[in-house]
């Protein structure tokens, strides 16, 4: 069986409905009985170059689908704007003017060619489509982009208008290749390519230093609504490839998101105080976390108090970043109903991994978290849950790193409910999970249940979360510190020489 996840007016993705990360039967791919593809293995397919307004009938071995691609005014093509596709030409302007005349229900079309573009700005119910072989490559000179003000005033001075964002405060940032300012209903489609080109400017340099401001995003969609993405890669850039930004309703469908493994600070996607979010189908291999769900930090998170929430991850491959499906640090406003499932984590640092701190505040509540379905091959830690993340200026200060039961005041955070559940993790290095709770708010609850923990032949050392006076561990089972309930379920430890279990200040632990 499968379900349609999205269509357009020219393209169509489909979900197969099984329990594993990829499907163990091999399928074939019909479209009005005529054969597209044979021996599929992924559980997402697209199809694209279909005709708008246009019934089509779907068939995947002996399940059938029927479906009509959605309605489309006009199509727009970027070379009738004076587009040349050369790599050469400046092609920002052209491009835009495009998508500016493009009316609702109207589709831009960017034909094979490589376009070296600066920050292209989003316009409300249309459709972009890029060629497979459509290449946006990014300008290098950062003179020639945009800067989004962190922090305006409305003219009575009463209001604050918020367009730049930096690692979860309101600070002056460039524009983004793809970016998107209030705008609703857009499709941005096809198997082209967004290239930052940061590997040939000075991006990835000095990246500790606002030069004119702060680096742009591959894509950055600032309160907008109803934006999906299906089929596109996005590599090489300057920070985040995607950073939805107080958005809701948001897809990512069928991508990539490439960048090296040495790039500073190239988080795959980092949705930011957004609802409603659907990442499936997404293979990452970047320089940072591959995906990490923020809040802000402390001012954001208190004056909006808008959580990121109802998330759904699934069939995503993630590969060689810091942390596979990260939630935090920057988390003031609270992180809380995400679903991860299917997933692949190859060659991350660390798996499912929590971070916060003291000074989050009272807001950054993190509760209804699952995790279940997932299947990793060596990533150092499999599980982790961090609340001393030495992160901000004063990230090593006793404040944070302190053992001390401190009052509970507006600065601490709160993780809440935790279930890690049907997971494989081969190659284990440094420990099958860390949980470290503050002493004065303990991590509520933590299940773990039918999880099976393999461990390397020859593991190597490793520090397993990032907080000060945590020496290097190797070959470690599951660490609990300050959790008030622990229920283990089914859990199998294959190599391991240590003690399954520590514990301390644990207020309940059931092994059953």
């Amino acid at each position: 069986m499968f379900n349609i996840i999205f269509k357009s007016s020219t393209s169509v993705t489909i979900e197969m409905q099984n329990n594993d990360v990829f499907t163990t039967n091999p399928y074939t791919v019909k479209l009005n009985n005529e054969v597209i593809e044979e021996k599929v293995t992924n559980n997402i397919y697209s199809i694209y170059n279909l005709t708008p307004n246009t019934k089509y009938l779907l068939t995947i071995n002996e399940a059938e689908v029927a479906f009509t691609t959605d309605q489309e005014y006009v199509c727009l093509n970027v070379k009738e704007f004076g587009a040349k596709g050369d790599g050469v030409t400046n092609d920002t302007s052209h491009i835009q003017a495009c998508i500016l005349a493009c009316p609702a229900e109207g589709r831009v079309y960017i034909p094979k060619g490589k376009y070296y573009v600066g920050p292209l700005f989003l316009k409300s119910n249309i459709t972009i489509e890029l060629h497979e072989q459509a290449h946006l490559i990014g300008d290098i000179d950062r003179r020639h982009y945009p800067v989004l003000p962190g922090m305006t005033y409305t003219s009575d001075e009463k209001d604050e208008y918020n367009l730049g964002s930096w690692e979860g405060n309101p600070l002056d940032c460039f524009a983004s290749i793809i970016t998107g300012i209030h705008v609703e209903n857009v499709k941005i489609i096809g198997k082209g390519i967004i290239d930052g080109n940061a590997q040939n400017s000075d991006w990835w340099q000095d990246v500790r230093k606002k030069r004119i401001a702060w680096r742009p995003r591959g894509v950055f969609l600032n309160h907008c609504s109803n934006i999906s993405f299906q089929g596109i890669t996005v590599t090489n850039t300057p920070s985040w490839n995607l950073h939805p930004y107080f958005s809701s309703e948001i897809k990512f469908i069928d991508m990539k998101l490439i960048s090296p493994k040495n790039s500073p600070n190239t988080d795959g996607c980092d949705p930011e105080s957004c609802d409603h979010v659907d990442i499936i189908g997404v293979y990452f291999s970047v320089g940072d976390d591959c995906i990490a769900i923020k809040s802000g930090k402390i001012y954001m998170g208190r004056k909006y108090k808008k959580p990121s929430s109802n998330f759904n991850i699934r069939n995503c491959s993630m590969n060689f970043g810091h942390g596979a499906v990260v939630l935090g640090s920057e988390m003031s406003g609270g992180i809380k109903d995400i679903n991860v499932s299917k997933c692949l984590f190859n060659q991350t640092d660390r798996g499912l991994r929590i971070k916060t701190r003291r000074g989050r505040g009272k807001d950054a509540i993190i509760d209804g978290i699952t995790f279940e379905n997932i299947k990793m091959d060596n990533v150092l830690t499999p599980l982790v849950i961090n609340m001393f993340y030495y992160c901000d200026p004063d990230g090593h200060s006793e404040y944070v790193y302190s053992k001390e039961k401190l009052p509970v005041d507006d600065n601490t955070p709160y993780l809440g409910k935790f279930v890690f559940k049907d997971i494989t993790c081969f190659n284990v290095n440094v420990a099958a999970g860390t949980f470290y709770g503050l002493p004065e708010q303990p991590i509520e609850s933590i299940c773990i249940d039918n999880v099976k923990f393999v461990y390397a032949k020859n593991p190597v050392d490793g520090i397993p979360a990032m907080m000060d006076f945590l020496e290097p561990m190797r070959g470690e089972g599951l660490i609990f510190n300050y959790v008030n309930h622990v229920v283990i379920k089914n859990v199998e430890f294959d190599g391991l020489t240590k003690e399954k279990f520590k514990q301390t200040c644990v207020q309940s632990f059931i092994n059953e």
